[in-house]
């Protein structure tokens, strides 16, 4: 029997994009069980607006592992987002993110290698708004003023919750996460300067799990600072934990040292199921022009492979995506020197090209 997984292909390019990584990761040998299923905007008019139908939550929380495409998400209004409807519905705390420098990327930096940790269910991002004109932001205003604070006339509002019990976890599973994957440092990343008791309470707990982790060294930095050392200097950083807002900031900007979103994976992590995304969008513009870089989804799914245990074939299918870049022939444009080079090649020959470096495993 293979592992089972949930394959959801998403919309825009993310068909594309998936069919090239399922066929690098059987070519590793690894045997799959693949359970498709169908998310995203092409689906929302035969589910009543909803593109993340309750079956393919299902599939997942019964297979406990799932490879997804990108989803489009509505920008201004309805749907508010399948990824954070995903993060949440599942419990899918831990969102990692790393960012490491491949041979023959075009980059101004070299020997990048950053793990961003970010917590995924609280801060801004939890979807505690109120909209401007509403009587539930008048209300909340009101009691705001009651209480010697001042919310601007005509303001939407957003609560931003940070908790004990939320940092905690995600701190114990950075510093996990940190062990488990040979890493030296862990750097908490807050505004505890400003915010106080949202990132103060997040940087109080963060020093206290450090101490019940003094095998690994830690420290801590302000996020704007942060910013601007990555930016001069990032092999000075390991392992990264950040709230949700920053950590959606900071991984870009790492992303950006790195070469770019298409070159850069994600994995979120919950207590009993873990999904494997590329950190990128669905550039819906793209969509059927076999063009799209698909090695950011390609190294999610050798994520994957370190989650099921497959550490050899994982490590194939990275030697091959690495090698591929290095060799600098079967990329797309966005990997070429120039982003109208013809020799450029679409997303199904990358894949082609890795297959036939990935060399499946010898029983």
């Amino acid at each position: 029997m293979g592992h089972e997984v949930t394959l959801i292909p998403g919309d825009g390019t993310g068909p594309e994009l998936t069919e090239a990584t399922r066929r690098v990761l059987e070519a590793t040998g690894v045997a799959f069980d693949w359970d498709v299923q169908e998310a995203g905007a092409d689906v929302m008019d035969q589910y009543g607006g909803n593109p993340l139908p309750e079956h393919v939550l299902d599939s997942i929380k019964r297979t406990g592992v799932a490879l997804k495409g990108p989803i489009t998400t509505p920008v201004g209004g309805g749907f508010r987002s399948v990824n954070v409807t995903l993060r949440r519905t599942l419990d899918l705390f831990g969102q990692v993110r790393p960012c490491k420098s491949y041979e023959g990327v075009r980059s101004r930096y070299e020997h990048v290698d950053l793990i961003i940790v970010r917590e995924a269910t609280e801060d801004l991002y939890a979807g505690i708004e109120y909209e401007e004109g509403s009587a539930h932001a008048e209300e909340l205003s009101t009691w705001i003023e009651s209480h010697g604070g001042r919310v601007p006339e005509r303001s939407g509002i957003s609560i931003k919750p940070l908790s004990v019990e939320g940092s905690r976890r995600i701190f114990e599973f950075g510093f996990d996460y940190a062990r488990r994957n040979g890493r030296r440092k862990v750097t908490a990343v807050h505004k505890a300067n400003i915010m106080k008791f949202s990132d103060g309470l997040f940087l109080r707990i963060a020093r206290e799990v450090a101490e019940e982790n003094s095998d690994l060294e830690f420290e801590d930095r302000i996020v704007d600072n942060l910013c601007m050392q990555l930016v001069q200097r990032p092999e000075e950083y390991d392992v990264l934990v950040l709230p949700n807002l920053y950590g959606d900031i900071v991984s870009d900007l790492a992303a950006g040292l790195i070469g770019g979103l298409g070159l850069a994976p994600g994995a979120n992590f919950g207590t009993h199921a873990a999904v494997f995304e590329p950190t990128h969008g669905s550039a819906p513009k793209y969509a059927g022009q076999n063009r799209v870089n698909p090695m950011a989804m390609m190294l999610s799914g050798m994520l994957m492979l370190r989650h099921l245990g497959e550490e050899e074939a994982a490590d194939r299918l990275e030697g091959a995506i690495a090698e591929v870049i290095r060799e600098g022939e079967s990329v797309t444009y966005d990997m070429k020197p120039t982003r109208d080079d013809p020799t450029a090649v679409g997303t199904s020959d990358v894949a082609d090209a890795i297959v036939g470096k990935v060399g499946a495993r010898v029983a």
